[in-house]
């Protein structure tokens, strides 16, 4: 492996900090990270690093589910969604702002944030290593981090201007610490009628909590006031390729017999996409 440091990753080095003394700036060294007490963490040949500590995470996207998500994410069928998340990311901060994307699977949103700002860079945090191979290669000022958003992030505080959370876990205390006092924190979530059709076939399939919402607006009510919410719902129709994928890039994939999917005429051709997008800002 080179000694030279990914060049995304260089421009995101001031950010990040070390995740079990939690004081420590990180410094590159031979081929790795490493804090002034002596913490070292590797640079995989992919070019993110690793932050991970303690038990390894294993809720993190398997190949398959990544290469899925892959596909179906280059169709174009979550461009919406894409669009408003980004407008609402973009629309208060300069051009030379700091993204973070918690959870951020291939670095597909974060890619359409940080083509809308001309000098930003990105960082994205994710457990799953084949997802962050994707995300460290998607755009030239887009660093992959392997972090536990369920762990303090590896992160100075203060100095994120947007989190980005799309289908993914939610730290509210951690997404406080790391924003400035003048940043957002945009999250997407489904509402019960996404991929309905999908559900009603697949029962198998995790369906979405009617009380998330409540849940949602008590996690994050004590720390962040919600500034604007955006419905984003259309209708979409599927190949038999694109609905395969639609299941396998969820969790849910792992409940679902693949003989009943390849089935001719089990998987609808037209789902409905829902989602809610809220941009929030600190207490």
């Amino acid at each position: 492996m080179s000694m030279s440091l990914p060049p995304a990753l260089e421009l995101s080095l001031d950010l990040l900090r070390c995740p079990t003394c939690r004081v420590g700036r990180l410094h590159p060294d031979r081929g790795a990270l490493r804090c002034p007490v002596g913490h070292t963490f590797d640079i995989a040949r992919h070019g993110y690093a690793s932050l991970l500590t303690g038990a390894r995470a294993t809720s993190g996207d398997d190949a398959a589910m990544v290469q899925a998500r892959d596909r179906f994410l280059s169709t174009g069928t979550y461009a919406p969604i894409r669009k408003v998340v980004t407008g609402l990311a973009t629309d208060l901060i300069s051009q030379e702002g700091t993204v973070v994307d918690t959870g951020c699977g291939t670095g597909y949103y974060l890619v359409g944030v940080l083509e809308r700002l001309s000098a930003a860079r990105g960082l994205g945090l994710d457990t799953s290593v084949r997802a962050l191979r994707l995300a460290a290669r998607a755009h030239q000022r887009a660093a992959a981090v392997a972090a536990d958003v369920f762990r303090p992030l590896p992160l100075h505080g203060g100095m994120a201007d947007v989190v980005l959370n799309v289908f993914a876990p939610r730290n509210p205390t951690e997404f406080h610490r790391v924003l400035r006092p003048s940043g957002r924190l945009v999250v997407v979530r489904p509402t019960g009628r996404h991929l309905a059709e999908l559900h009603s076939r697949l029962p198998m399939m995790i369906t979405i909590d009617p009380v998330k919402e409540q849940r949602l607006h008590r996690a994050l009510n004590p720390l962040f006031r919600a500034v604007v919410t955006e419905q984003v719902e259309y209708p979409v129709t599927l190949s038999g390729r694109e609905a395969l994928d639609l299941v396998a890039m969820t969790p849910s994939a792992r409940h679902v017999s693949v003989a009943d999917l390849h089935d001719d005429g089990f998987l609808p051709g037209q789902v409905t996409v829902s989602v809610l997008v809220t941009a929030y800002q600190p207490r």
